[in-house]
């Protein structure tokens, strides 16, 4: 074996000897092919079966039980039945190997508590040792030869690749490698119920290894989600990007909100948060995830800017446009020199544009001609890489022609090229393996296509974004307000719009000045001394929301009508009222809130509020504490964006003031998130002159929602 740094999972994944408990010569069994996989991966250890009823299997010697083996081994396969699993649990243990894999799902009929699970969790706990499974797959070190797994494979899988796949699926696992012979890994694993090792665990190991490129993952939970936040960290510290098939995305939060921001978010919105984070490229199914680590695992840098690309149809370009636009992926605006030299270059009629139909009438120089079409749009500093969106030829086979185009593209540039399909049709072509080990990526539709796209110029932003924020430093909470503040909402206190107004007011938050009266008198004192026109609502314990029981009175303009709205509320909902400035601004009703997820915390969010919150659903999360900068980006992700810019003839905004806003609650959050449950600050209103909050709830840590 290669020298490797030592790791916590060496015994598990790079074992120097193995023994399979269960193997056979039975076919179509988990125990005989185990060992086929581990002959045909040539594992360099020592190599054991375990079974009484043979004296080998498939050519390995076979000892009746873990005892009778000449050494202790430092991992053991479990491929026995759940009937079976927990005797050979306690075999291995007694053994003294340190790791184990189990495939099998720890379910019995008639079963009785403690469960099998529990049982096998209980003694793995106990013992320390370090088990892949269950209810797995197993896995395939590849690097080192090492192929645990108890299902059947292609046979061709290669040393020497830079891809890791960890999923939590076991479908997930081999229906990506067993078929995909354009990607060559170094480490899949099926990680199954995680009952020791978590995915994160495996990321580490992914990590420290230096042929890893790029890491994919088929992400059901975060089971340790501090440990998954570290090796996000650790990805971003060793520049290898991430992406993540995350399922379960309409899963909502089974926790009831009290504000309306916590009852528009949903689980998923805390993992986009953290995805956004740390730079992770997130994909929506196996074909995407595939082509964006085929992507990702080619050797060349991306350039700046987006993406250019040549075809030989005036239709087909039109399709590769519409849905760059409608998933959001950059075309680069190549510059008129460029399109100088296409002109030179085109047959008369074809608009020298990017994305560029260069094919024409024809004719024994058309392949030139899109060779040098190609080269020059690649050579524009504003194209990041480069597409030859070609379909194959019949049969589902390559032109040659083809690679002549990319080649000479990546010779001009440098930069990435990849051969585009419009539709799956590479078939089992050899020259599509071929290329792709070459480093010209051969890639078969145009959605996963323009998502790896996606991924990869998304990746390289935000490496820019961090570099950039190594420079800057986000304002820091008064330590005194902190203080002020954190034993009330430690102690689960809610505090309803007056003492939120004042938590967030001593934060430097925008928020409209508030008073609180007890009496007639005192509201008109308040009144004349501020001046009209005013809001009078509700101050009474317990209602939340003041509108649903007509507690609020708008624009309010003298005494006769601020006394005939206090008489009001005071016979119906008591005599404690605010009264506040009635905003005289005309602008964009936005939130902000913060929710807590059960597994990353505090969660930020930002986005259009007002009444129709939930129906509206424009928001984003992000983990706090954030930039400015930040703030700005994710509201630049929102569908009603344009809003803000002022339409029909309304003035934009002060975005800079709302974004800066945002930050500074973000600070807040970040300074009390472990004693706040929730915090709604709907509507804050966005105008021309800045930004302001007009309604707050704040809901400490222990504190339960009321409706």
């Amino acid at each position: 074996m290669i020298e490797k740094k030592i790791h916590a999972l060496n015994p598990l994944l790079r074992p120097a000897s193995l023994a399979v408990v269960g193997a056979s010569e039975r076919p179509g069994s988990v125990g005989r092919r185990t060992i086929e996989n581990l002959l045909t991966g040539k594992f360099p250890g020592r190599l054991y079966a375990i079974n009484p009823g043979y004296d080998a299997v498939l050519g390995v010697t076979c000892y009746p039980d873990l005892a009778s083996l000449p050494e202790t081994v430092d991992h053991v396969v479990l491929t026995v039945g759940d009937s079976r699993i927990e005797a050979a649990l306690d075999d291995t243990i007694a053994h003294g190997a340190q790791a184990a894999t189990m495939m099998s799902s720890l379910v019995l009929e008639n079963d009785h508590p403690p469960l099998l699970r529990d049982r096998i969790l209980e003694r793995i706990q106990a013992s320390g040792l370090v088990v892949c499974g269950a209810n797995g797959m197993g896995f395939y070190n590849f690097a080192d030869g090492v192929w645990v797994c108890g299902f059947d494979t292609r046979d061709n899988h290669i040393r020497g690749g830079n891809v890791t796949l960890i999923s939590h699926s076991g479908s997930g696992m081999s229906g990506i490698i067993d078929c995909e012979e354009r990607i060559d890994f170094n480490l899949a694993v099926s990680t199954g119920q995680e009952l020791c090792v978590s995915m994160d665990q495996y990321m580490d190991y992914a990590l420290e290894q230096p042929e890893t490129r790029v890491i994919g993952l088929f992400m059901e939970t975060a089971r340790n989600p501090a440990g998954m936040v570290r090796a996000f960290r650790k990805a971003n510290d060793r520049g290898i990007p991430v992406v993540v098939l995350k399922v379960g995305r309409t899963e909502l939060s089974a926790r009831l909100a009290v504000s309306h921001s916590g009852a528009i978010t949903g689980r998923d919105d805390a993992y986009q948060a953290v995805f956004d984070r740390y730079g992770v490229q997130r994909v929506n199914d196996m074909d995407e995830l595939a082509t964006t680590l085929i992507m990702f695992a080619q050797p060349h840098p991306v350039g700046n800017g987006g993406l250019v690309s040549i075809h030989d149809s005036g239709g087909e370009r039109q399709l590769l446009i519409d849905l760059a636009d409608e998933m959001a992926v950059p075309l680069a605006q190549i510059e008129a020199q460029t399109e100088y030299q296409l002109q030179a270059l085109l047959d008369p009629g074809l608009p020298p544009v990017n994305p560029l139909d260069a094919w024409g009438a024809g004719g024994p120089d058309a392949n030139k001609i899109m060779e040098d079409c190609l080269a020059a749009l690649m050579s524009d500093p504003n194209a990041a890489m480069g597409a030859v969106v070609h379909d194959r030829a019949p049969l589902g086979t390559l032109c040659e022609e083809y690679f002549d185009y990319m080649r000479a593209g990546h010779r001009a540039s440098g930069k990435p090229v990849f051969l585009v399909a419009n539709r799956q049709g590479s078939g089992s072509d050899p020259a599509a393996v071929r290329l792709t080990r070459e480093g010209f990526p051969v890639l078969d539709g145009l959605r996963s296509f323009l998502s790896g796209v996606r991924c990869m110029t998304g990746w390289r932003d935000f490496n820019a974004r961090r570099v950039q924020a190594l420079g800057e430093k986000l304002p820091q909470a008064d330590k005194a307000v902190v203080s002020r503040w954190r034993p009330r909402l430690a102690a689960g206190e809610t505090l309803e719009e007056f003492e939120a107004s004042k938590l967030l007011r001593d934060f430097g938050f925008p928020i409209n000045n508030t008073w609180l009266v007890e009496s007639e008198a005192e509201a008109l004192q308040t009144a004349a001394g501020q001046g009209y026109p005013v809001v009078l609502k509700t101050a009474a314990a317990g209602i939340l929301h003041k509108t649903d029981c007509n507690g609020v009175y708008l624009g309010l303009e003298n005494e006769t009508q601020l006394k005939a709205a206090y008489q009001d509320l005071s016979s119906r909902l008591g005599p404690r009222v605010m009264i506040s400035p009635m905003l005289e601004v005309s602008g964009v009703e936005m939130l902000l809130g913060l929710v807590r997820d059960e597994q990353f915390g505090p969660l930020v969010m930002l986005g259009f509020g007002g009444v129709n919150v939930e129906a509206v659903h424009d928001v984003a999360c992000a983990l706090p504490p954030f930039s400015r900068a930040t703030a700005l980006r994710l509201v630049n992700s929102l569908k009603l964006r344009p809003v803000l810019d002022g339409l029909r003839n309304r003035p934009a905004v002060d975005l800079e003031a709302f974004c800066i806003a945002a930050e500074q609650f973000s600070i807040m959050a970040a300074a009390l998130g472990d004693v706040l449950d929730e915090v709604d600050i709907n509507p804050v209103i966005a105008h021309p002159g800045g930004c302001i909050a007009v309604d707050a709830l704040a809901v400490g840590r222990t504190g339960k929602s009321r409706p």
